[in-house]
């Protein structure tokens, strides 16, 4: 008896353990550092599909989108953050302890309807007129400066676990071939520089002008021609202007990052993109 007491103490510490320990990780989850795992090619060559990085959720405070969501649809698992913090949500758009967002940060958000994770780059603040004409943002009447930087070349194979395909300003390329997009450097106004990637022209490249409303932000992808952002409205399958209440957190640095269908996939970590930071 002392024995089979014995044990069915032990199961039980052994089940308090692995609760504590997932209550531990869900509170630092939620208040500090959430993991995210680039899914497609928008931000390229800032973010390659495959980088995994913690996002840093004390940089702008605390909304319902703060806490995490658990979608796992081969399971049948879809936990949304509304339905945990969904409580959080109020007409006020605001934050607890809300950080402002600096014009450049890379940022991931939720999407205002479709409630998934986004990663972009913010262009626009509360009360900006941007406009795009042949590539180039037109930021308040003045154009955001742009400067040659060479070409981004990259192999043309599928990427990541959906398989995606590169597009390339060079034409159609091959399976295994050179696929290239020219680069620029762009720089905003309070000095912030980063790559763009230009593919080809096309309807995002000139826009009408855009007035951000109050409360609000907007976002474009670095890798301009394969990016559904701001630009978009949400009905056209872009994420229009995003709520301050949405944003989740500032990407600052990638740990580690994998070329391959999954970052299980130890041989195929990219050796040059450890701990590199997000600029």
């Amino acid at each position: 008896m002392a024995e089979e007491a014995k044990s069915g103490n032990a199961i039980w510490e052994t089940i308090k353990t692995i609760v504590y320990a997932l209550l531990i990780a869900g509170v630092f989850r939620t208040l500090f550092f959430q993991p995210f795992w680039i899914p497609s090619g928008s931000m390229k060559q800032t973010l390659l599909i495959g980088d995994f990085l913690f996002v840093n959720k004390m940089a702008y405070g605390y909304s319902y989108a703060s806490c995490p969501s658990l979608i796992i649809p081969s399971v049948g698992l879809n936990i949304d953050a509304e339905d945990v913090c969904g409580w959080m949500q109020g007409d006020d758009n605001t934050r607890l302890l809300g950080g402002e967002p600096e014009r450049g940060d890379v940022i991931v958000f939720r999407h205002p309807v479709s409630g998934r994770d986004y990663i972009k780059r913010l262009i626009g603040l509360p009360g900006d007129r941007i406009q795009i004409r042949e590539g180039q943002i037109i930021l308040n009447d003045t154009p955001v400066p742009q400067k040659p930087d060479g070409v981004f070349t990259e192999i043309a194979e599928r990427q990541g676990p959906q398989g995606l395909r590169p597009r390339c300003e060079n034409g159609p390329v091959g399976i295994g071939g050179s696929c290239e997009k020219t680069r620029l450097i762009e720089t905003l106004p309070n000095g912030v520089s980063y790559d763009v990637l230009n593919i080809g022209n096309q309807g995002s490249d000139n826009t009408g002008i855009y007035t951000v409303p109050e409360g609000y932000y907007f976002f474009m992808g670095d890798n301009r021609d394969n990016s559904a952002d701001s630009r978009l409205p949400q009905a056209a399958g872009g994420v229009g202007f995003v709520p301050y209440e949405n944003l989740i957190g500032r990407a600052d640095r990638i740990m580690f990052s994998s070329a391959g269908r999954s970052m299980l996939f130890f041989w195929t970590w990219r050796g040059d993109r450890f701990f590199k930071a997000v600029n």
